[in-house]
């Protein structure tokens, strides 16, 4: 065959690569813009006709209003401090559950509803329906917070509740008292109301959630999930503290966005320590146990774990959210099973956005050394991994050990879990959908979307009773209240408390109907 006989027949070869190229690309990116045009995972059930039901509308008067805040300012005042698993404060603890007796009367006096302590210091309330064959669910909140200092620098001081611009200051108001005193003072005006409920519900207050480590709700938490599970309780669903409603965080998107928690990350705690023989600092060795540990630690941060992004439920988040952005992140979002990749690179690259795609890394204490001029006998670092959903707690630990590839960093698994299950929140999911539809009743323009928690909740302990679990209260977060989550100037608006005591208030209302609408449909499948 001769020279141009070749060159012909690469031609035709490359011609025929490049249109199966060009065909694919117009293909794939055909079907991606009529997905783009189509999807909308938010219509569904607002759509569909939900059960009449006869709700008592929300309202309260000025004195009323002036009291909600009297007895929330009182609650943040009580110094519930958890400090570690044996370092609580037991007194505050006492105070609250006095607190509570005075300040919502209603609920402790009921016909309706039966109350006990649990390990001391928590609080379990079972109020029972009038239609025992409706499944019950689980509201949660937690009554400990964290230290706070005012010399850390605080506007005000941390346990003063003290007023400034409409805000009212104070550890606890965001985590977790806003959404506590929420329910019970909800639960209160609706009994003083005449409220009787259709399907019965439980509240359950933890007083041990902000222990740190794997322990968190150990004695609270645990202990009402105990109590529950030995009188054979199965729940419709748990609603806990988690997500909030996000106004202007989310880079790109119109309007704000509700994210209700369907999962968690799971946790670990890993130590690695380094051991030899100790000597003189002026006859050192090659390698001391803080080298080869720093660098078993640096391996570990240099090497991040894969990106896991569109593996877990944070796929459903995204699509959830599609339509409310512009092109072309309009295009991406509703194409995930196309562009994955693609945004995954983007978002690992904020810190606030790598969450969601991997199991983070956290080299978070390292510990070695007795005297500047003794080469010492042992180096310890913790590292605290956050587990993404698509990843085991096992799957984790055989990385580490893979990345640090060094025998003499001894590796050990101090304590953790896996990542919680994924929740229903399709349209036949009840729960999801009575919160979803508290929401868009309150706030007609929000988005409501699935998301994921990347801390840990009391609810995962409640596992075993439900498989239905929700992270979500609705607190109105502004770019920057993120980092008042544990941090200073922890701070809620008078608006937004009486916001959340609305929430409430309609919420169990509308867990009253037997059963979910039928849904009207409009979400395509690829």
């Amino acid at each position: 065959m001769t020279d141009s006989g070749h060159r012909l027949k690469i031609l035709k070869f490359l011609k025929i690569i490049f249109s199966s190229f060009f065909i694919t690309v117009v293909v794939l990116l055909t079907i991606a813009s009529i997905r783009t045009f189509s999807l909308d995972v938010n219509a569904g059930l607002q759509l569909a006709n939900w059960e009449k039901t006869s709700n008592i509308s929300f309202s309260i008067d000025q004195h009323q209003r002036e009291q909600l805040f009297a007895n929330f300012k009182e609650c943040i005042r009580i110094p519930t401090v958890s400090y570690s698993e044996t370092d609580i404060n037991t007194t505050a603890l006492l105070h609250f559950d006095r607190f509570i007796r005075k300040a919502f009367p209603t609920i402790f006096s009921s016909r309706l509803v039966q109350h006990e302590l649990v390990a001391n210091y928590s609080h379990l309330f079972w109020v029972k329906g009038s239609q025992p064959d409706l499944v019950p669910y689980l509201l949660l909140a937690h009554i400990d917070v964290v230290p706070a200092s005012e010399s850390d620098g605080w506007e005000a001081p941390p346990f003063s509740a003290k007023e400034i611009d409409g805000f009212i200051y104070g550890r606890g108001t965001i985590d977790d008292k806003g959404p506590l005193v929420g329910i019970l003072q909800a639960f209160e005006y609706l009994l003083m109301k005449g409220y009787a409920p259709r399907r019965g519900f439980y509240i359950g207050l933890g007083h041990d959630e902000e222990v740190i480590n794997n322990v968190s709700g150990f004695n609270g938490a645990m202990n009402i999930m105990r109590i529950l599970k030995q009188r054979g309780v199965q729940l419709s669903f748990v609603l806990d503290e988690g997500l909030a409603i996000l106004d202007g965080v989310i880079s790109g998107l119109e309007g704000p966005a509700a994210l209700i928690g369907i999962s968690e990350k799971g946790s670990a705690t890993v130590k690695l320590s380094v051991s030899m023989v100790p000597g003189h600092a002026s006859m050192p060795p090659r390698e001391s146990t803080i080298g080869i540990l720093a660098a078993a630690v640096k391996r570990l941060e240099d090497n991040p774990m894969p990106r896991s992004f569109g593996l877990g439920p944070e796929r459903g988040m995204f699509e959830h959210l599609a339509q409310k952005f512009r092109f072309p992140m309009k295009l991406i979002m509703s194409n995930l099973w196309l562009f994955s990749p693609l945004l995954g690179r983007v978002l690992e690259r904020k810190q606030e956005t790598n969450a969601f795609v991997r199991t983070t890394t956290a080299v978070t204490m390292f510990n070695a050394g007795v005297k500047v001029n003794v080469i010492p006998s042992l180096a310890e670092a913790y590292v605290n991994l956050r587990i993404h959903s698509a990843q085991s707690l096992q799957e984790v630990v055989d990385l580490i050990h893979s990345t640090v590839g060094d025998q003499r960093v001894k590796i050990e698994l101090v304590d953790g879990f896996d990542p919680l299950p994924v929740s229903s929140y399709d349209e036949r999911s009840f729960g999801f959908q009575i919160i979803k539809k508290t929401v868009l009743d309150m706030f007609p323009t929000v988005t409501v979307a699935p998301g994921i928690c990347i801390g840990n909740t009391d609810s995962r302990h409640f596992k075993d009773l439900t498989s239905d679990i929700y992270r979500f209260a609705p607190l109105w977060f502004k770019p920057g209240d993120a980092q008042r989550f544990h941090g200073i100037n922890e701070r809620i608006s008078k608006s937004n408390l009486e916001e959340l005591v609305a929430f409430y208030f309609s919420l169990i209302q509308n867990c009253d109907i037997n059963k979910l609408p039928e849904p009207h449909t409009s979400v395509h499948e690829l």
